[in-house]
C-alpha cells in the first residue's frame, strides 16, 4: 500500500510542473486512477508517456505497493481543451 499523497510527491519530484489527481479505486490503497498533467508529455506518444510514468513510479510498481493503475497523461494544452 502507498498513500495517494506519497505518489503525488514522487511524481512531482520528477515532473516539477505536474498537476496530479489520484483516486483510490478500491479503498485498499493499491488500485489507483492517476491523472497527470505536465509539459513533460509534449511531443511524446502515448506509449512513451506511459513509459515515463512507469519509470517515475518504478519502485511502488515493482514492490507491489501499486497493484493496478489506470493512467491518464496530458499536456496542459490537452487538459485545457477538455
Amino acid at each position: 500500500m502507498i498513500a495517494p499523497d506519497a505518489l503525488t510527491e514522487m511524481i512531482q519530484a520528477e515532473l516539477a510542473d505536474a498537476q496530479v489527481k489520484i483516486v483510490d479505486r478500491t479503498g485498499t490503497m493499491d488500485h489507483y486512477t492517476v491523472h497527470v498533467v505536465s509539459e513533460a508529455f509534449a511531443d511524446k506518444n502515448p506509449l512513451d508517456r506511459r513509459r515515463l510514468m512507469h519509470k517515475v513510479l518504478h519502485a511502488p510498481l515493482a514492490d507491489g505497493r501499486i497493484h493496478a493503475m489506470d493512467l491518464k497523461t496530458q499536456t496542459p494544452a490537452e487538459a485545457a481543451a477538455g
